[in-house]
């Protein structure tokens, strides 16, 4: 479980591929705290640590995984959002993240409104997911507020904070980002189906 507040941004190292796995080699400031058997969001995926070697640790992204994320588009060099994930008793600063990515969505516009900016997205409406106003979105791992939300796209509007400390500051127009839609609203919309 995790909150959708970045803690550390990491740098992509080396990309292995064995057979349809992708293993991932991270180099991150926290590296010396973390053990074997740890999940990390990354980008907002899950992904547990299977190796630690000095400040790099490596995770492996499965099928099921890179066909969901922007993980299959990521190269040695990017910049990846990090969280570690909740301790019990802690602030829930932001919602409440999985680290399930449910899919990807491309970036559509970026307006600078002078000490902050308004991200705008679009997914596939055929996977059924959907935002609503002022409702929880994670992107890439960051936990949002939707606005202007329309059937398969929505804004954010990202203070200077996040935009330095996040991956924000990299995403271009036509950027691939990773989706994790607001849990209770995916109950609440399968229940509704029924």
């Amino acid at each position: 479980m995790f909150t959708g507040i970045i803690e550390k941004l990491g740098e992509i190292t080396a990309i292995e591929q064995e057979n349809e796995n992708f293993n991932f080699t991270i180099k991150s400031d926290f590296t010396s705290e973390l053990k074997i058997d740890q999940s990390i969001a990354h980008n907002g995926v899950c992904l547990t640590i299977v190796n630690i070697n000095g400040d790099n640790y490596t995770v492996t992204a499965i099928k099921e995984t890179l066909d969901k994320s922007n993980m299959r588009f990521l190269k040695v060099g990017d910049k990846i959002n990090l969280e570690r994930a909740m301790k019990l008793g802690e602030r829930l600063d932001g919602h409440i993240v999985q680290g399930h990515v449910d899919q990807t969505a491309k970036c559509t516009s970026i307006l600078d409104e002078n000490g902050s900016w308004l991200f705008t997205f679009e997914y596939d409406k055929n996977a059924q997911n959907i935002t609503i106003e002022k409702g929880s979105i994670t992107i890439n791992g960051v936990s949002l507020t939707v606005v202007n939300s329309k059937k398969n796209s929505f804004s954010v509007a990202i203070i200077p904070y996040t935009f330095e400390f996040t991956n924000f500051h990299t995403i271009k127009i036509g950027s691939v980002v990773n989706l994790e839609f607001d849990v209770i609203g995916k109950y609440v919309a399968r229940l509704l189906e029924k």
